[in-house]
């Protein structure tokens, strides 16, 4: 299991590295001196981490906006700010 490797060490199997971030769908961090700098994941799962977290942050949104107090601006005055 390759989860961990230093940068020196992905440079050397970049493909392995890869390959295995792929067909396992869990990221391999790179670290150096002991730190952990980076990772690698695979591009669709990337794809789905950011996917949630633009839903959560619509959802976050959607309840703060529900939240507010005020009146309700009417449909007509909206148009006209618009400038429809």
């Amino acid at each position: 299991m390759m989860t961990n490797v230093t940068v020196s060490e992905a440079r050397e199997h970049l493909a392995d590295v890869i390959d295995q971030a792929r067909r396992r769908h869990e990221p391999v961090y790179l670290h150096r001196r002991g730190k952990r700098l980076a990772a690698v994941i695979d591009a669709e799962d990337l794809d789905r981490l950011i996917e949630l977290a633009e839903d959560a942050i619509d959802i976050a949104e959607a309840r703060a906006a529900l939240a507010e107090e005020g009146e309700p601006i009417p449909w007509d005055e909206v148009k006209a700010d618009l400038g429809l």
